[in-house]
């Protein structure tokens, strides 16, 4: 007996139907992270920037660009994962896709795909916004994109989870806004964790966005405030978690089939 095969179409679908969305709203999708970004550098590159120059040898102002780009690319692969999969619970077509001959695989891989590149451009649009303003390098370019492209995927996955779990609107703006959000900000997205009281750095230590932040950092400019295997690893753990939690959805069928 042969195993089933892929549902390449169906993928396909999934994937066009999701990054239609994105295009209907292209304008206000690139531009706001632009805007954002621009904001950015004139408040903490104007402000902090005259007062620190330089953070682990490296200007201000080039510092913080991973840490942006890191932010609304977390935010972003949530927000774009979690409603695309919650917006067919709420409508009742969730049941449709459930009955199709289409695998849980091939589901995750249309939505997540999906997500994962709405949020990469995004965040290249804001390494091109960034050098406009400040001289940025890449010292690592294989790792930059090794570490954007498996955020992204894991935070998309992230994502799914969390619009699966969401029993309304509400729940799909607490996780990006309350936990996310405060955790790439206290994660050492505009500045070093060395610069903090030991004991403080020790608690850093615990927030799992510092070693996706850090990772990418280091990318750029060959320094970090963990070690880069340290990081990498954090972040495929996180990947594989996610992986096995969605893989536990579709086994029981956890808010999908009641």
């Amino acid at each position: 007996m042969t195993g089933a095969r892929f549902n390449g179409r169906g993928v396909w679908a999934i994937y066009k139907f999701e990054m239609a969305r994105f295009r209907r709203t292209w304008l206000q999708s690139l531009i706001t992270p632009v805007i954002t970004t621009s904001l950015y550098f004139v408040v903490f590159g104007a402000a902090i920037g005259s007062r620190m120059s330089q953070v682990n040898g490296v200007p201000y102002g080039a510092f913080i660009v991973p840490g942006l780009i890191m932010l609304s690319l977390l935010t972003e692969s949530l927000s774009n994962a979690s409603f695309g999969i919650f917006f067919p619970k709420f409508t009742g077509t969730i049941y449709e896709l459930l009955s199709a001959p289409i695998s849980a695989f091939e589901t995750v891989l249309g939505y997540v795909g999906a997500a994962a590149s709405k949020s990469v451009i995004l965040g290249l649009v804001i390494l091109a916004t960034a050098s406009m303003f400040v001289p940025l390098k890449i010292l690592h370019p294989v790792a930059m994109v090794s570490f954007l492209l498996l955020t992204a995927i894991s935070f998309s996955l992230f994502g799914f989870i969390t619009g699966i779990w969401a029993k309304g609107f509400e729940h799909l703006q607490f996780v990006p806004m309350l936990v996310i959000t405060p955790l790439t900000f206290l994660g050492g997205a505009f500045y070093s964790i060395d610069m903090l009281p030991p004991a403080w750095r020790t608690i850093t230590l615990f927030n799992p966005v510092v070693y996706l932040i850090s990772g990418f950092r280091w990318s750029f400019y060959g320094s970090a405030d963990v070690s880069v295997g340290v990081s990498l690893v954090a972040t495929l753990g996180f990947f594989a978690l996610c992986l096995a939690l969605v893989a536990w959805i579709f086994k029981t069928g956890y808010r999908l089939k009641n």
